[in-house]
């Protein structure tokens, strides 16, 4: 745990985190960007922008849901026109209770679908009602679906991926704090700019306060991310990291939030994504091995996204 010498050192005061240690527990920022917050003391309808998330569910996961939600309520229509009867349905010859049912149940999806072939035809008054209502419901839950995917398929994001353990290595005479940033989709980033924030657990007046520090990098942005970007936080005496040993991470309480914003050339907007490291997620005296080289016909740079976690021992 860092002592009071530290404290003067790019303390930023709008984090937005608190510095209460007694009202916060685990990680600020998760792995994939999000915030380590929950939201209680509302309903759970009213704690939910469902909105949000459809958009952030994994990919088939709403896929699923859709399905499941077709199939599903196919099924509640289908059990409703087999209980009013399928002699009010026009060109039903079932005989079998399961016949009968398969009929109901490809008149609803039919009807869900405004398809309408024809065999099939509401006989009665009621059954005229509900298929009118079912044809409704259809028409709604297909435009919010077409919505949905829309926006899916068109909201801006980063696609960039970070390395998965941050590592602190000999950098020019001294040490430094590094990351590795990656564009991994065929998309292009220009005017990428990187913050970089650490959070620690410090002592002040005796007591165990939450702070932030702003962390000087070697270069704050480039013009364009095509190939990997290692953000490099020289530990110089102005760095809170000053002085530490690899013995003294193990003790202090601390966590790296990285912040990357980028202009998006095919959306014409910007992209933000961020992510954190503890400090038991930094390798000590490792450093990353390089993720591109030259294509075999020496017509192209390939960028091999696998090697993206790769480190080896650092030369001293």
């Amino acid at each position: 745990m860092l002592k009071n010498e530290n404290l003067s050192r790019k303390v930023v005061e709008n984090s937005g985190f608190g510095t209460d240690v007694n009202t916060h527990a685990g990680r600020y920022i998760n792995k994939d960007g999000k915030a380590n917050v929950i939201k209680r003391g509302v309903s759970f309808l009213a704690n939910r922008s469902w909105y949000h998330t459809l958009l952030d569910l994994p990919r088939w996961y709403f896929i699923l849901m859709l399905t499941v939600f077709y199939f599903v309520i196919n099924f509640v229509f289908a059990g409703v026109y087999f209980l009013i009867g399928t002699e009010y349905l026009m060109g039903s010859l079932a005989i079998t209770p399961l016949e009968k049912f398969a009929d109901c149940y490809f008149f609803s999806a039919q009807t869900f679908t405004t398809v309408g072939y024809g065999s099939l035809s509401p006989d009665s008054f009621l059954v005229n009602i509900i298929a009118a209502f079912e044809a409704f419901v259809g028409l709604l839950s297909f435009a919010l679906a077409t919505g949905v995917f829309f926006s899916r398929f068109s909201r801006p994001k980063a696609h960039i991926l970070f390395s998965k353990n941050a590592v602190i290595a000999p950098y020019r005479g001294i040490t430094a704090f590094m990351v590795r940033i990656a564009p991994h989709k065929n998309i292009n980033l220009s005017d990428a700019e990187a913050k970089m924030t650490l959070a620690l657990t410090v002592f002040e007046n005796g007591n165990k306060v939450n702070k932030f520090f702003k962390l000087d990098l070697e270069m704050t942005q480039v013009n364009t991310l095509t190939l990997s970007w290692t953000i490099v936080h020289p530990i110089t005496e102005d760095s809170p990291l000053f002085g530490l040993k690899i013995d003294d991470y193990s003790t202090i309480e601390g966590e790296v939030i990285v912040h990357i914003n980028a202009f998006d050339d095919m959306y014409s907007s910007q992209v933000a994504t961020r992510s954190s490291f503890t400090f038991k997620e930094v390798l000590y005296g490792e450093k990353f091995v390089r993720m591109y080289d030259k294509e075999e016909t020496e017509h192209a740079t390939v960028l091999h996204i696998s090697k993206i976690n790769t480190t080896e021992k650092a030369v001293v």
